[in-house]
């Protein structure tokens, strides 16, 4: 079990702790402090005409100042505007810290190398509650509109030493609807959403590395990149939907948590907050061929199809009833036993319909990818094409049934065909790959007409070099310009 503390608890400290609950156990409200509340708001609501007046509260632990709270206008590595000119940070430390480390020297900055254990605030770093950040407004939704959506990402230093622990730091985000009442989304430690690894959120004050190599326990961390000492993650992008009515009055709370002490901060992106008519998933699919053997396609080559879904929508696409894919396997070709793979969900091979099927769920702006492989049948005559196309099944009317198909896309060309009925040609169109069988012909004629007078010589049969001359002066060897008979046998350059 991973540990934070180690030492002995007497019943004095007990007794303190408890009077300390006591005398704070009131939260640091800030509604009246000048304007950190309204200026949050300001930064990512896309409709500023929507805020109730005087509706917004701000409170959090730090009693020195809105420290835990930051409008930022310029990025921070993939932290960065989606929509206008600002995002903010929401945190159970000091809000844009970089690194999120504890100020050892207290000179006011994060110590690097430092501590990762970060900021905490009056209570100490048991105390309770554990420390938080909490943003709440109210607005009015206008008329046509039936969902209130924004964009948040979660990144935490508890990731990935406390994970399954109780130190499972979190972002909640509840709406109040009174016509379709409390709905609510949130992104912890635990969960499966924290995906992203130090390594790959750089600037963020969450790239950091155990400086040990081992990122388990409290370590001395840095900025400086280590393989395999990664001490923090991040959560992708989420675009979260809320239902709604028009024309009624809605409550909207962002809180941010420690949980379990007070200790390795946490840290909420949060922008884009807006309505909009309706919620929706938006799918694509393309899908590319390799042949695994190289070179030109011949019989018994292997060829592996990788698929990539792509939900564009903000709402997600779940894991409802059927398949959300299916896939016959070429003909002319024979599937791989076990090569079906899957990013996310469950993948398999049906013999008895020769298909590969995919269950899964896919979130808003997210997608997940998928490989097979075949075997190009023997004997199959020079030209063959191996054609393939598989189908997703997703929900477009977002009622948990799977009413719409979308047709996987070869993006390398467009066949001019709309097959699925949408009016565009260039979508839809199957991976096509063209099987090459040599059968050696009696004769080859090279005549030099697509050669470029003074260089080499080279021919060409079915994409493969059948003659190529050397680059290097062999006599007088070369190709000429022209040409005339000296006699009726002989010819002269």
């Amino acid at each position: 079990m991973n540990h934070k503390n180690i030492g002995a608890i007497f019943t004095i400290g007990v007794l303190f702790s408890a009077i300390f609950i006591v005398m704070f156990a009131s939260e640091n409200a800030k509604a009246g402090a000048p304007g950190i509340g309204d200026q949050l708001v300001e930064a990512i609501l896309v409709d500023n005409s929507t805020l109730v007046s005087n509706s917004v509260s701000y409170s959090d632990n730090d009693n020195d100042g809105d420290g835990q709270a930051k409008v930022c206008t310029s990025p921070m590595g993939l932290l960065e505007p989606t929509d206008g000119e600002s995002f903010i940070l929401l945190s159970t430390g000091i809000a844009g810290n970089v690194p999120v480390t504890t100020d050892g020297d207290g000179d006011g900055n994060p110590d690097e190398p430092g501590d990762e254990r970060g900021s905490w605030f009056h209570r100490g770093k048991y105390g309770n509650p554990r420390d938080y950040a909490e943003l709440e407004m109210e607005l009015d939704v206008p008329a046509n509109m039936y969902c209130l959506e924004y964009k948040v990402r979660f990144l935490s230093a508890e990731f990935p030493e406390y994970i399954g622990t109780k130190y499972n730091d979190k972002i909640t985000i509840e709406v109040i609807s009174p016509s379709r009442g409390t709905s609510e989304h949130s992104i912890d430690v635990n969960s499966a959403d924290v995906q992203y690894w130090a390594c790959e959120i750089p600037d963020t004050g969450f790239d950091i590395f155990a400086i040990s190599g081992n990122p388990d326990m409290v370590d001395i961390v840095s900025r400086t990149p280590i393989v395999g000492a990664d001490d923090a993650g991040a959560s992708p992008l989420k675009i979260f939907t809320h239902p709604v009515s028009p024309c009624e009055r809605i409550t909207v709370t962002f809180r941010i948590e420690d949980q379990g002490d007070n200790m390795f901060d946490s840290a909420a992106f949060i922008d884009s907050l807006k309505f909009a008519e309706e919620a929706a998933t938006e799918i694509t699919a393309r899908k590319d061929v390799q042949d695994l053997n190289g070179d030109l396609l011949l019989c018994n080559d292997t060829l592996r199809y990788t698929i990539t879904i792509i939900n564009a929508g903000n709402a997600p696409q779940n894991d409802n009833d059927g398949p959300e894919f299916e896939d016959f396997i070429p003909d002319n070709a024979t599937y791989v036993s076990g090569s079906a793979t899957a990013e996310s969900g469950t993948i398999s091979y049906d013999s008895g319909e020769d298909k590969i099927t995919w269950d899964g769920s896919i979130p808003t702006l997210d997608s997940v990818g998928l490989t097979f492989d075949v075997t190009v049948d023997a004997g199959l005559e020079n030209g063959t094409i191996i054609s393939n196309q598989g189908t997703v099944h997703w929900d477009s009317a977002g009622d948990g049934t799977n009413d719409a198909d979308e047709l996987t896309d070869d993006s390398s060309y467009d066949d001019g065909i709309d097959s699925d009925g949408d009016n565009e040609t260039s979508d839809d169109d199957p991976t096509n790959i063209v099987v090459i069988v040599f059968e050696p012909p009696e004769m080859l004629t090279e005549d030099f007409s697509d050669d470029d007078a003074g260089g080499t010589a080279t021919q060409l049969y079915f994409g493969k070099t059948w003659f190529d001359t050397s680059e290097e002066v062999l006599g007088d060897f070369e190709v000429v310009s022209g040409y005339y008979y000296s006699t009726a046998n002989a010819f002269k350059t």
